[in-house]
């Protein structure tokens, strides 16, 4: 179970895709792979 800070912090990040419409959860880990593989992390 994810509490504190960490849960506070998924959650702002599922908001932000949320908010521009993308409600699905394995778009979101796409996305999230995309950008920090964009990003060289």
């Amino acid at each position: 179970m994810i509490i504190g800070d960490l849960k506070n912090k998924v959650e702002k990040i599922w908001e932000v895709f949320w908010y521009r419409g993308i409600t699905n959860p394995l778009s979101v880990i796409e996305q999230l792979f995309y950008k920090a593989s964009r990003l060289g992390v």
